[in-house]
């Protein structure tokens, strides 16, 4: 098992970060003999379940982005141990280009800080190239809860000590970490409740068995429009256009941001005449005001970055959610 450590970790960053200038470099010099990069399709393993949101998002621009290389970039799911099966078997690919991987926090950064079980350097055995953007968690309440606001959750929350519970879909998931986060910034005890699923957690919500959940917006959409949930507030930097009247956690409670991120990472040692390709395709997609609204449509907030952008905001993860994780002694049993 790698042990990740937050000081090795960014003196690693600033190693690969020098490489990636140089690879930069080498860019403008003559084209390699790669430079037919890609004759044929490629693979973009997304390591969750088929219909997610994060399965949408990852076929929505894969679709754009193969117009733009012109080869198809053919998705395969390949799900469990909370994305650790489907980003391993990414690590593992041959450094040719034709074997990619969605990757999140949960296998790249926050996973491995709070103990997960991993075969694979989150850093030196990848080439994280492809920034694409980050999700926001909705403080999702049942229709009942007596806070008509993000605010007064947050006073009642306060005053009810331990007796208030928020489930998601598990102990280092996004909504989890939102959720102990709020807790450390507004001096709340509420109790997490772990799920494997989101299924559960919202049918628990509107049974009443839970005070409220942290979890993508649009997965509570078809409860919310029912009227048997409401959302009280995101977790995102900014309020998102879908709901531009629910506001931010740090609206209220400052220093509350803590989104989900996804970014296409493929194996260590990708040459030049792959990245360079690759970063102008996706570049390319991500500014398509068709693909931006489907993705926002979605709860995505689109944020596309090359490689030295996905190193500068892994750093930025890392120095976030370290104290978080130390501060609230998050491990995984």
């Amino acid at each position: 098992m790698y042990t990740f450590s937050l000081r090795t970790a960014g003196q690693r960053f600033r190693l690969w970060g020098a490489g990636v200038a140089a690879a930069a470099a080498l860019l403008t010099g003559p084209a390699p003999a790669q430079a037919q990069y890609p004759d044929h399709a490629i693979k973009l393993i997304v390591p969750f379940a088929p219909g997610g949101t994060s399965d949408v998002v990852a076929r929505l621009v894969s679709k754009v982005a193969s117009e733009h290389l012109r080869q198809t970039i053919v998705v395969e799911n390949r799900g469990g141990a909370g994305s650790i099966i489907g980003t391993d078997a990414g690590a593992k690919a041959a450094p040719d280009g034709y074997t990619l991987v969605l990757t999140n926090g949960a296998a790249i950064t926050t996973g491995p800080m709070i103990g997960q079980k991993i075969s694979y350097d989150p850093i030196k055995d990848f080439t994280h190239m492809l920034w694409l953007g980050t999700f926001p968690n909705g403080l999702i309440v049942r229709h009942d809860h007596p806070a008509r606001s993000f605010e007064e959750f947050v006073k009642l929350a306060r005053a009810a000590g331990d007796k208030y519970s928020y489930g998601s879909a598990g102990v280092g998931s996004a909504g989890f970490l939102a959720g102990e986060l709020l807790k450390l910034k507004a001096g709340l005890k509420m109790v997490h409740i772990p799920y494997k699923g989101t299924g559960a957690a919202i049918n628990d919500l509107v049974g009443g068995q839970l005070d409220a959940i942290f979890n993508n917006p649009g997965v509570a959409a078809a409860q919310v429009r029912a009227g048997n949930a409401r959302i009280l507030a995101v977790s995102g930097a900014r309020r998102i256009p879908t709901l531009p009247d629910v506001p931010t956690m740090d609206e209220v409670v400052p220093g509350a941001v803590g989104e989900a991120w996804f970014g296409i990472s493929g194996p260590a040692g990708l040459p030049p005449s792959v990245i360079a390709p690759l970063v102008a395709a996706f570049e390319q997609a991500m500014k398509s005001e068709d693909l931006q609204a489907k993705l926002i449509e979605q709860g995505f907030t689109p944020d596309f970055g090359g490689p030295e952008v996905f190193a500068r905001n892994l750093q930025s993860e890392i120095a976030k959610w370290g104290p978080v994780i130390k501060a609230a002694d998050i491990k995984l049993e």
